[in-house]
């Protein structure tokens, strides 16, 4: 079973930008037909907030269209979200994720490889 495992998340101030890191350990490249990122704060449902499909195509959430951006490394194992104009609202644990079919808009059906996610913090 691969490994994923996020970085990069952080405590900043509204405004700011993160930039968030999913490696795939112990593999060279990684591909799956989705790959994505979800994050999940307390008292929320779990969101997907952007999606990358084997070809390449993104999908993003209203809620972060234009300030977040998806992409895959040259290395193919790793993934990165660009997080930029941050504000209190994208708080939360943010985790990247696999799945087997096609991306639905922002997210993975039926995800089945998870990272144990990093948190991110935006103050006001």
């Amino acid at each position: 079973q691969v490994r994923l495992v996020e970085s990069g998340g952080g405590s900043v101030q509204a405004g700011g930008s993160l930039r968030l890191s999913c490696l795939a350990s112990g593999y060279t490249t990684y591909s799956r037909p989705c790959m994505a990122w979800f994050r999940h704060s307390p008292g929320k449902e779990r969101e997907g907030v952007a999606s990358i499909s084997s070809t390449g195509a993104t999908a993003y959430a209203d809620s972060v269209k234009g300030r977040f951006t998806i992409s895959k490394g040259n290395a193919k194992n790793t993934l990165y979200l660009q997080m930029n104009s941050l504000k209190p609202e994208d708080t939360a644990m943010y985790y990247c994720a696999a799945g087997p079919y096609v991306p639905s808009g922002s997210t993975c059906r039926l995800a089945d490889v998870w990272g144990q996610g990093t948190q991110v913090t935006v103050s006001s």
